[in-house]
């Protein structure tokens, strides 16, 4: 890879952010963290390539997180990570532009795939 890509992940659970984060550096790529919505949005840049977003944090979560992104007008890729097997989610994602959603516990080779696609697409648009 040529050129890190910034990636945020926001989750609340400390050792699920730390795994993923070290999944993600295995793969080469430069991270940052925040443990709930409200840190991310105040820490991301337009330097921010990708956003891993747990759905079910407090004070603000993966939705109200999106909802947030959105309104600022930023079109960062978000992808969910959810413990939630929730046939209205796959709705909400859809509906927010959520680029993925993965559930817990995530794996190193899906997480990697999914971000690979993400940034694939991201960079045609």
């Amino acid at each position: 890879m040529a050129e890190k890509q910034k990636i945020l992940i926001v989750e609340d659970n400390d050792f699920v952010r730390m795994q993923i984060v070290r999944y993600l550096k295995d793969a080469g790529y430069e991270t940052q963290e925040a443990k709930d919505g409200v840190e991310a949005l105040h820490i991301m840049g337009s330097d921010t390539a990708l956003a891993i977003v747990d759905l079910r944090m407090e004070p603000m979560g993966g939705l109200d997180f999106v909802r947030a992104l959105r309104g600022k007008e930023l079109d960062t890729p978000v992808v969910f990570v959810t413990g939630d097997d929730n046939n209205d989610l796959l709705e909400q994602a859809a509906k927010w532009d959520v680029a993925a959603v993965l559930m817990k516990p995530v794996m190193k080779d899906r997480l990697v795939k999914t971000v690979q696609r993400v940034m694939i697409t991201r960079s045609r648009a």
